[in-house]
């Protein structure tokens, strides 16, 4: 399976988190919602721009920071 940044996996693509490199405050804050390792994700949509990456998990459609979505590795399926 092939690892990618968040920012780099294409849209409407599935794929699982297999890594978080983020100090410990900002792995809390994305357990907070519901993004941790293991976890099955759904890219949406990235705009341009340094502009927010929208995902899906569970039922919950999330905005990311470009910041905070360079920090989620994601194994592609």
């Amino acid at each position: 399976m092939k690892k990618v940044s968040l920012l780099l996996m294409k849209e409407n693509k599935k794929g699982r988190i297999c890594e978080i490199s983020a100090g410990h405050m900002l792995q809390n804050k994305f357990m907070s919602m519901g993004l941790y390792v293991g976890k099955e994700i759904t890219k949406l949509s990235h705009f341009a721009l340094r502009g927010p990456v929208a995902i899906k998990t569970g039922r919950s459609v999330l905005a990311l920071g470009h910041d905070m979505a360079a920090r989620i590795i994601v194994e592609l399926e």
